[in-house]
């Protein structure tokens, strides 16, 4: 009998139900983060074009079919020449603070090399999700912060903001990642990233920065890299779903973890946690990653889970989706 259990996710037959397919997005469809807004899925998501530049995009479909998307498009442009978002803007985040949208993007810049050339998160806001602007030039978010990291500048989104109790007033806890991978023939090393946290009153200044969940050598699908924490509460804490990368698949997996305080995760044994893993050839025979958990409450659909997660290359070939009962 194991001490963990992952949820029996069962794959849409249809996948990928968001494949690459218009100018602004048929280079990949990746990095989706899905809010239910009454009886539509809204689904941010980074869309690569031909040249290469990837945009932080919105698609929208009805909750009853995940195969109807209606495409908006780019919401704003990548950064001039010379900043930190200059190459991409990827791996949204979307989060109400004090009735305003925020949505957090990864920037990455033509400078830097391998994952250190991912050099910020930067904030987009909005009133409507449909219309933004970006808040600064800047990112509010950087790789630094982490002693044992001193000259790390890699990070990236990915995950989830929760709210949490604070003195005086409720905290916003920001899940990303810190990419400290430097370039090597090493998988351990090229490819190293680590689950992160960061606090904030006003979603801009972010301070109290934690290391949550770190690579583990003894699990071989999770021994260079876990990042995109995603958490939702569950009856005694937390749950949280999360890609890992290893040297068994080469490139990444879908893992799960647990905990009470959202600070301080169990995964059990090596293998316990694994939930999903690449499979057969077509889509999503290489990797499986960036996953994004959506809770669909009510009587009516048994408070049902709803994973929507990216396939090869991350995410050439698009977005598939799975359902699971809640444990």
């Amino acid at each position: 009998m194991t001490s963990f259990q992952t949820h029996n996710w069962q794959r849409d037959a249809r996948n990928p139900v968001f494949p690459p397919l218009e100018d602004f997005d048929c280079g990949a469809c990746m990095n989706p983060f899905v809010l239910r807004r009454q009886n539509e899925y809204w689904m941010f998501y980074a869309g690569g074009d031909k040249a290469g530049a990837r945009r932080i995009c919105l698609a929208i479909a009805p909750i009853d079919d995940v195969t109807n998307w209606k495409r908006i498009g780019p919401l704003f442009d990548v950064g001039a020449s010379g900043a930190f978002d200059d190459l991409w803007c990827v791996l949204p985040c979307v989060h109400r603070v004090h009735n305003r949208w925020h949505l957090y993007y990864t920037g990455r810049g033509k400078s830097g090399v391998g994952l250190q050339s991912f050099r910020g998160i930067g904030l987009a806001v909005s009133d409507d999700l449909l219309n933004w602007t970006k808040y600064s030039l800047q990112p509010v978010l950087l790789g630094d912060g982490f002693p044992q990291y001193e000259n790390n500048a890699g990070i990236a989104g990915g995950g989830r903001i929760v709210e949490v109790a604070g003195e005086g007033s409720t905290l916003l806890r920001m899940y990303y990642t810190l990419a400290v991978g430097t370039p090597s023939e090493n998988r351990l090393i090229d490819q190293c990233k680590l689950s992160v946290i960061a606090h904030s009153r006003d979603g801009i200044e972010w301070l109290d920065k934690r290391i949550v969940l770190e690579p583990r050598l003894e699990a071989d699908y999770e021994n260079a890299a876990t990042i995109a924490l995603n958490i939702w509460p569950v009856e005694h804490g937390y749950h949280a779903i999360y890609a890992g990368i290893g040297t068994r698949f080469g490139a990444y997996s879908i893992c799960e973890a647990q905990s009470l305080d959202g600070l301080h995760w169990e995964r059990g044994e090596p293998d316990e946690n694994l939930a999903l893993t690449p499979q057969g050839d077509g889509w999503e025979s290489k990797m499986v990653e960036y996953p994004n958990v959506i809770e669909e409450k009510g009587p009516e659909n048994n408070n049902r889970l709803r994973l929507f997660y990216c396939g090869d290359g991350y995410g050439a070939t698009g977005i598939g989706t799975a359902l699971a009962e809640p444990i």
